[in-house]
């Protein structure tokens, strides 16, 4: 919290030069709030990152907590550097205790009381008045869309199309298989789910891309029923769930939305309960979507944490244009994570990667100053970080410890490298390929996994929608007699003579045994 008030003092001074105080602080109050009630704070990392201070001529000197050189960075803005040995595997953030407390509690009073106890929470935060309903028809969907002017309505469109291209060719690599086994066949099929529930934050900024991203590739995947909840939409979400196809629409959010779409509060008004879960949210969501998979039985995409990108470049990268790519992950949340790894593809190893960082820092220090954003990108930044190595073995290593949820990779031979990264959620290769292209549906879905998270789970796809189940048939009794009869040596090496009796009744007879002649 002493941290939060130190840079919540900073940022009303820097943000009156730029923008009014009547606009700066309320900003600044929510995200003070937001360190107040426990959201996922400081370290992506558990161990501490030893940092590094920014000489004047761009090179770095040692800055220990504590040291007057780590004092003297408070006048400089920028991402600070670290040592690369303080990137270690395994250091990421955990659901907040507090959002999870929070979320228990409200999955057990949704499932209690229904729709009446998701009407007293989005009462309680503002998203309906008494009396109103928090279902948006379709008609309402469809009015919201031909509200909109010509140009936000082909945009959508198009978004919503090369989403949809991209899911489906996804589908169709993902196919049903069959092979032989001892006396028959045997395989697997793939199908939908019924029923997808598709949440799209509504908080800071409105995002009818989350909706286009989760609804489209549910409706790929062949879903037959998809449900989107935001809270306090504006008619371009309602326009995007439109362009999306979705069936039906709960104007709520936050833990509440979660619970009612696992538990289905509203299939009395015809909104069935999900089997599957999907989309970013905040703390509470993320709480929520862990609560759902353990006490309502539903799947879900992932758990999602604060945003975050890597860039890894070399001397070759545009400083502006790899600043202006951090600050987009930056002005998502006060909690963002904007990282870059520097080394060099030629001569001056280290010293050479920190200047590199220096002319970064320095594009990134004049964009943040007139980003309208500003008030949130600016304690994001301060979280984030910046590692000069001393070769490309050493940024590689850096990078997949990260396992970010953005991975940029901006230097000499990109492709190249690009095919030696192993962890990230999406992987954006060569400086023309932009994160927020992703972002704003170029193909590949925006949802992905974060706080390293990427190690062993990828972002939202038409898999997420999908089951394969496997099957089995015996066509010859004698020609599976050897799977038989290994099934039930194995029980019987198990102890389970249960198993090897029931293995037994499919034996064949053993044949008669022959007389002997006297």
């Amino acid at each position: 919290v002493w941290t939060s008030l130190t840079q919540t003092a900073r940022l009303l001074r820097d943000a009156s030069r730029f923008v009014t105080l009547a606009t700066t602080i309320p900003r600044l109050t929510r995200a003070l709030r937001r360190h107040a009630q426990g959201l996922p704070q400081a370290a992506k990392f558990a161990v501490p990152l030893k940092r590094v201070e920014r000489s004047a001529s761009g090179g770095c000197t040692d800055a220990r907590p504590g040291t007057h050189a780590q004092k003297g960075r408070a006048a400089s803005m920028g991402v600070p550097l670290v040592e690369s040995a303080s990137i270690q595997l395994g250091d990421s953030e955990t659901l907040d205790t507090k959002a999870m407390a929070f979320a228990e509690e409200c999955l057990k009073k949704v499932k209690a009381e229904g729709a009446a106890a998701v009407a007293t929470y989005a009462a309680r935060f503002g998203e309906l008045k008494e009396g109103e309903s928090a279902m948006v028809s379709k008609d309402e969907m469809k009015a919201a869309y031909e509200s909109l002017d010509e140009g936000d309505r082909l945009c959508l469109d198009r978004v919503a199309a090369r989403v949809k291209h991209f899911a489906e060719t996804q589908r169709a690599a993902i196919r049903d298989a069959e092979t032989d086994i001892p006396g028959g066949k045997a395989g697997h099929t793939v199908r939908p789910v019924e029923v997808a529930g598709c949440y799209a934050p509504g908080g800071r900024y409105p995002l009818p891309s989350s909706v286009i991203m989760t609804a489209v590739t549910a409706r790929a995947a062949g879903v037959q029923s998809v449900v989107v909840a935001s809270p306090k939409p504006l008619p371009v979400t309602l326009a995007a769930a439109h362009v999306s196809g979705a069936d039906h629409f709960l104007r709520i959010g936050g833990a509440h939305a979660i619970a009612s779409l696992a538990t289905g509060a509203f299939s009395g008004e015809g909104v069935p309960r999900a089997d599957v879960i999907c989309g970013p949210g905040n703390a509470w969501v993320t709480a929520a979507k862990a609560c759902a998979v353990t006490h309502a039985r539903v799947g879900i995409d992932m758990l999602a944490g604060p945003s975050e990108v890597l860039v890894l470049c070399d001397e070759t990268c545009d400083p502006d244009m790899v600043a202006a790519d951090m600050l987009a992950q930056a002005e998502h949340d006060v909690v963002a994570r904007p990282i870059v790894v520097a080394f060099t593809s030629g001569q001056g190893g280290k010293k050479k990667a920190e200047q590199t960082i220096g002319s970064i820092n320095k594009a990134l220090d004049a964009q943040l100053a007139v980003l309208p954003t500003k008030a949130v990108a600016t304690p994001a930044c301060a979280r984030g970080f910046a590692v000069a190595c001393d070769s490309l073995e050493e940024a590689i290593r850096v990078s997949d410890a990260v396992a970010p949820e953005h991975l940029e990779v901006c230097c000499e031979g990109f492709q190249a490298i690009a095919d030696r990264l192993n962890h990230y959620g999406g992987l954006f290769i060569g400086g023309l390929a932009a994160e927020v292209l992703g972002d704003y549906g170029i193909g590949p879905n925006h949802t992905l996994p974060t706080s390293g998270t990427a190690r062993y789970t990828g972002g939202l796809c038409v898999m997420d929608f999908l089951r394969i189940r496997t099957w089995m048939r015996i066509d010859d009794k004698a020609a599976s007699q050897v799977a038989v009869e290994d099934a039930v040596r194995l029980a019987r090496i198990e102890g389970l003579e249960g198993h090897a009796r029931a293995a037994e009744k499919r034996l064949l007879p053993a044949p008669p045994a022959k007389k002997q002649r006297v």
